[in-house]
């Protein structure tokens, strides 16, 4: 058990009895899922191509590991199809869309559309390991898997970025928040007052 300390950190043990206790709840699937979908994250494609063929999802579950060397992280459920073509080609892209692809965010999640046809949206090409890349991504990373770890109902996969392509003008991004598409866009001056 830890509390937040005065100083901001953590500090282990238990709270003194004065101190106001919360109501906690069972965290169910449900609450769990409801409690996620506050948390705003960016939406990408992932990516791969190899032994196993080419194919492509729409994920918010990617994260940055380090950057010695440079690696992420990308976590997919075992039931997608995507899972076992990565496990195989041992690469994958992680491709971050801007507001302006969320036909392409549509398609890539359509989970009875054919990994072949999903291709037909966007220009394509390729980097270092051949996961196929978004061309007017705002930023495209090309990774060759490092690691694997099974997690409950997803897989992680840990990958060296051993490859990137940013794209010129910045185009605003493209997030999901509150199971809805939102936009991040540049606030003018940059910085918000106070800060």
């Amino acid at each position: 058990m830890f509390r937040i300390n005065e100083s901001g950190r953590a500090a282990h043990g238990t709270r003194p009895a004065d101190e106001t206790e919360t109501m906690t709840m069972s965290v169910t699937q449900q609450a769990f899922r409801a409690a996620m979908s506050h948390l705003a994250a960016a939406v990408n494609i992932i990516t791969t191509d190899g032994v196993a063929g080419r194919g492509g999802m729409t994920a918010s579950a990617v994260c940055s590991v380090t950057d010695a060397p440079p690696t992420l992280l990308t976590c997919i459920n075992h039931s997608a199809r995507l899972n076992a073509m990565i496990k195989q080609n041992g690469v994958f892209g992680v491709n971050v869309l801007a507001a302006a692809h969320q036909d392409i965010s549509g398609l890539f999640a359509n989970n009875k559309e054919e990994m072949e046809a999903r291709f037909s949206m966007g220009a394509w090409s390729r980097l270092t390991t051949g996961a196929p890349v978004l061309d007017e991504a705002p930023v495209s990373f090309d990774c060759s898997v490092t690691q694997v770890v099974e997690a409950g109902t997803h897989t992680i996969f840990l990958g060296e970025v051993v490859g990137l392509r940013v794209t010129e003008g910045e185009p605003d991004g493209l997030v999901y928040f509150r199971r809805g598409y939102r936009q991040i866009v540049t606030m003018q001056g940059g910085i918000l007052p106070g800060a």
